[in-house]
């Protein structure tokens, strides 16, 4: 069961790739805030459906809900909308690039928050393949932000740099919280449970970004709405993401999980070279090799 999580992490991976680019694909139409929400809103009932479907094959009934998986979901929830918001932010500032930089140290904060709250500590071999795929990560930012070593260390003091913890922060807590859901349920049936809390959490965070839309912004709901054949697709593929990390997040250290998730990358990379023929630089290269070995490391590791 333990070795499920691998595949299930890199079909996680592929289809968040999938949904960035159908998000950028209704660039125009729909407000970043508006695409994420496409997100929610088009998967939850089909999470549902999902749900079902998982229910009918087991035979078995939907597990016990309890107050500590309803703050999970919540908090997990909740996490994963601030990120888009606080990362939105951090984009009006100069000092962006310093930000966006930090942001990607999401996985090393995935491992500290997971040990503190859940128990799931990390061996040293995971944690010297966490750091090597950080690392790999940083480099990636500096060639994609034109970053300099020494511009990085400048704008330590800057606002960006508290706000792009902050995203990796938000970012590795929805992860820790939705697996820490998962355990709460306590069930034997590790694939009910983790397609039970993906269709709780989904529900609410349509709620929660629905109301906030009712409040402050209708016309872009209604736009969400009216280009539902644009934005369908977000969240099927964001769906099939999702199923895939909740899958994972049941049988497996979050860290772990997020850490091989940095495969992303790697298809990111494989896509700009024999799909778009687009020049590679060197530090791509170097950056995108410390991720490779960082996947092998943590694989073994797991």
């Amino acid at each position: 069961m333990l070795a499920l999580w691998i595949p299930a992490t890199i079909a996680a991976a592929f289809f968040q790739n999938l949904r960035s680019a159908l998000q950028k694909a209704i660039k125009g139409r729909l407000s970043t805030m508006g695409a994420a929400y496409s997100r929610f809103l088009y998967a939850f009932p089909l999470a549902v459906l999902y749900l079902i479907a998982v229910q009918q094959a087991r035979g078995s009934d939907l597990p016990a809900v309890n107050t500590e998986f309803l703050i999970y979901c919540a908090l997990g929830g909740l996490s994963q909308i601030l990120f888009t918001v606080v990362l939105l932010w951090m984009f009006s500032f100069r000092s962006f690039a310093v930000g966006t930089t930090f942001s990607k140290l999401e996985v090393i904060l995935v491992a500290g928050m997971g040990s503190l709250l859940l128990g799931d500590h990390v061996g040293p071999a995971a944690l010297f393949a966490i750091l090597i795929g950080a690392l790999g990560t940083v480099v990636l930012s500096f060639n994609e932000t034109r970053l300099t070593p020494m511009g990085l260390l400048r704008g330590l003091g800057e606002r960006a740099t508290a706000i792009g913890i902050l995203c990796a922060a938000l970012l590795g807590a929805s992860s820790v919280f939705y697996r820490g859901a998962i355990l709460a349920l306590q069930g034997d049936d590790f694939l009910l449970a983790a397609s039970f809390a993906l269709a709780v959490a989904l529900g609410m965070q349509t709620l929660m970004m629905g109301g906030w839309f009712l409040i402050f912004d209708r016309a872009e709901l209604a736009r969400v709405v009216i280009h539902w054949r644009r934005a369908g697709p977000v969240g099927i593929a964001g769906l099939a993401g999702s199923i895939c990390w909740f899958t994972a997040f049941s049988v497996q250290n979050a860290a772990y999980v997020r850490a091989l998730g940095q495969i992303e990358l790697v298809f990111t990379f494989l896509a700009s070279v024999f799909v778009f023929r687009e020049t590679v630089s060197r530090m791509e290269y170097f950056g995108t090799g410390l991720i490779i070995s960082s996947i092998l490391l943590i694989v073994l590791a797991g």
